[in-house]
């Protein structure tokens, strides 16, 4: 297993299929991009599936253990359940979608090899819904859910951002998750450095308190070092399990990150929050991959702490060093 100069094995990698979306969250950077009358080929400009298993094939042999496809909404591939299918047996296989497929093939998606699924899911009420993903889904979204549920896709993990507009809908949600088996719940911190909207953030130490005090166990993930809260009963009773990915400014978090992202065009991206580094696999042959590979986590830092470093007024500002870095 590979390992940068901080000591972060690079043990896992999310590769995004397409950034074409059917969903236009207001929150998202993508704005609900490209051709999305329902699943198709692979278009000119995204990875083909051959070129995807390659990849794969290739990090195995540096000890890559999961990989996790995403989008935009991956599921707009009409090749997902070949490339799932021919994805290396070691590799645990996970997605991110908004669900909306997943009636009809989430049967299909897990007889191809496909381990669970992570759903979009950041209201439970059908208007604040379609205000926030601009999708008249929801019915849709909930039937991909119980789809995913019943096809043995467990436990499916709702993906909620908490933010100004979701905010009121995080304890309703916590419920939810703890009256339903084989649901967990992810309340993932707001970015407003993506949106450039940081008017709508807010303090995310505040649900980590709430949820401590209700929370019948606690417990620390080694992957960023996420906290996990289990309400309505301890592990072992059944009771649901809510975990949050806060990683604005949180050195903690960048410091354990284990993985390498993809991009659908074929780019390797040591660090979600830039794209300074994104660096070409040329055409994508096993040699030039494992090259790209290699310098690409050689060359991974963490964004915050490293990348970014405060300054005398206690704010984030890009290390000099890396000042007009490129992945060439």
């Amino acid at each position: 297993m590979l390992e940068d100069d901080f000591g972060r094995e690079v043990s896992g990698v999310r590769i995004s299929l397409t950034d074409r979306c059917n969903f236009d969250c207001v929150y998202c950077h993508n704005e609900g991009l490209g051709d999305t009358r329902g699943p198709m080929d692979a278009q000119d400009s995204e990875m083909s599936a051959d070129d995807v298993v390659r990849f794969l094939e290739v990090v195995e042999e540096f000890g890559v253990e999961k990989v996790k496809f995403t989008g935009g909404e991956p599921m707009l591939r009409q090749d997902l359940e070949e490339i799932i299918r021919r994805t290396p047996d070691s590799m645990e296989t996970s997605l991110t979608t908004n669900g909306t497929f997943l009636p009809g093939r989430a049967e299909a998606l897990k007889e191809a090899g496909l381990s669970r699924v992570n759903v979009s899911q950041d209201a439970l009420d059908r208007e604040a819904f379609a205000e926030i993903t601009k999708s008249g889904a929801y019915d849709k979204v909930m039937e991909g859910v119980q789809a995913a549920l019943d096809a043995g896709l467990r436990p499916v993990k709702l993906n909620m951002v908490v933010f100004e507009h979701t905010a009121g809908y995080v304890e309703g949600m916590v419920d939810h998750v703890a009256e339903n088996d084989g649901l967990q719940l992810q309340l993932i911190e707001y970015m407003p450095e993506l949106t450039g909207k940081p008017e709508w953030n807010i303090d995310i130490q505040r649900v980590h308190d709430w949820l401590a005090d209700i929370a019948d166990h606690v417990e620390t993930r080694d992957m960023h070092d996420r906290k996990r809260y289990w309400v309505g009963g301890a592990p072992e009773s059944g009771g649901g399990m809510v975990e949050i990915v806060d990683p604005v400014e949180n050195e903690t978090f960048c410091a354990n990150c284990h993985r390498v992202r993809v991009t659908h065009e074929g780019y390797l991206k040591g660090c979600l929050n830039r794209n300074d580094d994104l660096k070409p696999m040329g055409e994508m042959s096993k040699p030039e991959i494992r090259e790209a590979f290699r310098e690409v986590v050689s060359n991974r830092v963490p964004y915050y702490g490293e990348y970014l470093v405060k300054n005398d007024r206690d704010e984030y500002v890009v290390n000099e060093k890396y000042l007009g870095v490129s992945a060439d």
